[in-house]
């Protein structure tokens, strides 16, 4: 039975991620911080159905000395390395932690491997937003790197060590360079999740608008659960190497935000007002991204329509909340 290790389990990926492991026979281990394990309600809600079924170990990203006891103690055969912090706009604020969590948590994840788990494939999160300010459309695995943001920059730095760390130590390390995935899973604070969120709320009564920055940036929107088979798929490969993970469309915050307030019976114009505090400082406009390299190597594609995303996580914030408001009742 193979052993993989997660780093950020109880996010978004890593809890699809661990989901599509544990059909695939594996063990499966996630790093979590200590605070976490007390307050599981709150900080394991999307890992609760099958977290009878993982082996969790308290660690900080931060400590490189409770990282390499955990990476000591499993021995895994495959290490996905996902945690980090990974909003954006809260990156322009935080400048500091944003960069110390995620430049040397993935240093030490890399440094710990490579001493005590060599043979281990090492997968690393990269980011469309090392694009930036793009060059080229759409973007692949050549296209310059031009961030716009501290959590952008940490992540080249990210994508740097782990391509080193390839080379110069011989460790089967590849980077994802995913595009905006999102799920019902998505946390509240990221556009996607905030729109489909205030639909449920505007729809059942519970709200009156749904405050948003720059409706014209456009993003390469893609489903979590179809991105983790290929964070998966990058570590079945005889040879490391980095792809764009990508739908290959882009769409407007604007076009998002008709779509989620039409499955509603809405007309989104009636309840968006533009909020200037919610523009980024400097904003990556267009993101678009080919997967080609994906496809013809690994045979990945993206099977979720951008329809069909969008629809489901309204789906799933009507029926969140038409729970929370019944049990309240």
């Amino acid at each position: 039975m193979k052993r993989a290790l997660i780093t950020g389990i109880t996010g978004q990926d890593g809890s699809y991620l661990a989901e599509f492991l544990l059909s695939k026979g594996y063990e499966v281990h996630g790093i979590v911080r200590r605070v976490a394990m007390e307050d599981p309600e709150h900080r394991l809600w999307r890992i609760k159905d099958f977290m009878q079924n993982l082996k969790l170990h308290a660690a900080s990203l931060e400590s490189f000395p409770s990282i390499y006891k955990v990476v000591r103690e499993i021995n895994p055969d495959e290490c996905y390395h996902l945690a980090a912090q990974s909003f954006v706009s809260y990156s322009f604020e935080d400048e500091f932690s944003t960069m110390n969590t995620n430049i040397n948590g993935t240093h030490y994840m890399l440094s710990a491997v490579k001493e005590l788990a060599p043979k281990c494939r090492f997968y690393f999160a990269a980011s469309s937003e090392m694009f930036g300010k793009v060059e080229q459309v759409p973007q692949t695995e050549r296209t310059r790197l031009h961030p716009r943001s501290t959590y952008g920059i940490s992540k080249v730095a990210g994508y740097e060590l782990t391509r080193n760390y390839r080379e110069a130590y011989n460790i089967h390390a590849s980077s994802g360079i995913l595009y905006n995935h999102e799920s019902p899973r998505r946390g509240f604070e990221f556009v996607t999740r905030k729109i489909t969120s205030h639909v449920a709320k505007i729809k059942l009564g519970l709200a009156k608008e749904l405050q948003l920055g720059n409706l014209d940036a456009k993003r390469d929107w893609g489903h979590a659960r179809d991105y983790v088979q290929a964070m998966w798929l990058m570590l079945q490969q005889n040879q490391p190497d980095d792809y764009v993970i990508s739908t290959g469309e882009t769409h407007s915050v604007r076009e998002f935000c008709d779509l989620a307030f039409k499955h509603a019976g809405l007309d989104y114009k009636k309840y968006v007002k533009i909020n200037p505090a919610f523009y980024r400082p400097a904003e990556v406009d267009l993101l678009l991204g080919s997967s080609a390299k994906a496809k013809k190597k690994m045979g990945w594609k993206n099977k979720t329509p951008f329809k069909t995303l969008v629809k489901e996580m309204v789906d799933n914030d009507l029926a969140l909340l038409k729970s929370r408001t019944s049990k309240k009742v």
